[in-house]
């Protein structure tokens, strides 16, 4: 008569780890993101408003440039953000420590529609900015996922967040709305696709796959989490600050007359690629210029460009992915951003 075979320890780790990170990740963006926006529906529902723009409050114009303006911006983006940075870095983290490098390679390890696509389902649900999914593109880096993987998910979070989108149509109209899908879809598709074909032409100067040297505890995931703090904050906190002290330069003040023209879609792409605003920023921004002349074409522009990737963003992001990728990825959003204003007068 054989005896029952006794669990695995090593099973026993990866299946308690798998459960940390799933609790991490489904309590902490419950928290930060799918409980508040539900609130925040039926208020953007009823009032058809998010309230002031970030960058330029009531005006049409942002404060001069200045230290006071630096901090103004800072205390306002953080107090916005802070708990779902705080999320993403834990995520980040477990992404590191807790999930089994093995299954990571299965899913997102190919350079396919396949891998893409699961990383941009787990993006939707995610509902965060470029900033706060950060982290966890850089962690996926670390684990030596597709490069592809690695942008559906940090450009999905921001560009196809379904809580934005919804408060998009309530606040400038269902149009509006269905265009961010298709547009941020063609954006994040190509991006992603970019992203494997780079990887595929860099196959000889890749490094061997990584192999679990460790097995997961708690105290591995907090020495992760620390370092992964201390890597990614405090040049993100100086980036955040020197752009909210010269957002002036970056937004010119708005009239009519400067509304409508071509040469300010160009810049207002530029600028919204490299500028960093919160979740959803980019509905009360584009709805405050436009009561002061914003032509729709640039208004989608930023639409398009604000929430995808910003300068903060990217300097996260290229600890972990080659910098040239992403300054093709700022391209793309730029390029993409002047294509949905062209386009807009005629399908807004």
């Amino acid at each position: 008569m054989s005896m029952p075979l006794a669990p695995n320890p090593a099973s026993r780790r990866t299946g308690w780890a798998a459960g940390l990170f799933i609790a991490i990740f489904v309590l902490g963006v419950f928290y930060a993101k799918w409980d508040p926006y539900y609130l925040k529906a039926f208020y953007v529902a009823s009032h058809h408003t998010l309230g002031a723009s970030i960058v330029t409050g009531h005006h049409p114009g942002a404060p001069p440039v200045g230290l006071s303006a630096a901090i103004h911006y800072t205390v306002a983006y953080f107090k916005d953000i802070w708990i779902a940075l705080v999320v993403g870095l834990l995520v980040g983290a477990g992404v590191q420590t807790l999930l089994p490098t093995d299954w990571l390679m299965r899913i997102l390890g190919r350079r396919s529609v396949a891998s893409r696509g699961i990383a941009l389902a787990a993006a939707v649900p995610s509902m965060m900015c470029t900033c706060c999914s950060a982290p966890i593109a850089v962690s996926l880096a670390k684990r030596q996922v597709s490069y592809g993987a690695i942008l559906a998910y940090w450009l999905g979070n921001p560009v196809l967040n379904p809580a934005t989108i919804i408060f998009m149509g309530f606040v400038l109209g269902w149009n509006w709305a269905l265009y961010r899908i298709v547009m941020g879809l063609l954006l994040v598709g190509t991006a992603a696709w970019l992203g494997d074909r780079w990887g595929k032409a860099n196959d000889l100067e890749a490094p061997p796959p990584v192999v679990d040297s460790e097995p997961p505890s708690f105290g591995r995931f907090l020495r992760v989490l620390g370092k992964l703090a201390a890597g990614l904050l405090p040049e993100y906190l100086v980036i955040v600050a020197l752009l909210g002290a010269t957002r002036a330069w970056l937004f010119p003040a708005m009239s009519p007359a400067l509304g409508h023209s071509l040469g300010l879609m160009l810049i207002l792409a530029v600028a919204g690629t490299l500028f960093v605003i919160p979740t959803a920023g980019e509905i009360p921004i584009v709805q405050t210029l436009m009561g002061y002349g914003l032509g729709i074409g640039s208004a989608a522009t930023l639409m398009m460009v604000l929430p995808a990737i910003s300068l903060p963003s990217m300097a996260m992001v290229g600890q972990g992915l080659p910098k040239k990728l992403l300054l093709t990825i700022a391209l793309l959003v730029v390029l993409m951003g002047i294509l949905t204003g062209l386009l807009a007068p005629l399908v807004l």
